[in-house]
């Protein structure tokens, strides 16, 4: 799909992580795990979220220190507007690492 793009693979120690595993949260970083990055607009359509929800997600994990945010200008546009990419950040990539395998440690699957 547009605007995705391949990430590389960590592993870590276990760990549940309560600021991941919101529903929103978790299904946002499962999505951006795998990739180096993925545009808002590629993010909201593929986990079906308003962009409003989405804004409230992303900027929550930034704080955090989970996710980065960087814009750049359209290449398609000739207006000022600007395309958003969020990435995973390598404490993003822990945490999420982490609280995925302290799930499948409940779950019977380490």
């Amino acid at each position: 799909m547009r605007g995705l793009s391949k990430g590389t693979a960590v592993r870590t120690e276990p760990r549940f992580d309560e600021m991941i595993h919101a529903p929103t949260r978790l299904r946002l970083c499962a999505m951006l795990r795998p990739l180096a990055g993925a545009e808002f607009s590629a993010i909201a359509a593929m986990l079906e979220l308003s962009e409003a929800n989405l804004s409230k997600t992303v900027r929550n994990l930034v704080e955090l220190g989970y996710l980065s945010s960087s814009k750049r200008a359209s290449p398609e546009r000739s207006d000022a507007r600007q395309i958003t990419t969020i990435k995973l950040t390598p404490l993003g990539r822990r945490a999420f690492d982490g609280h995925l395998a302290a799930l499948r440690a409940m779950a019977g699957d380490q």
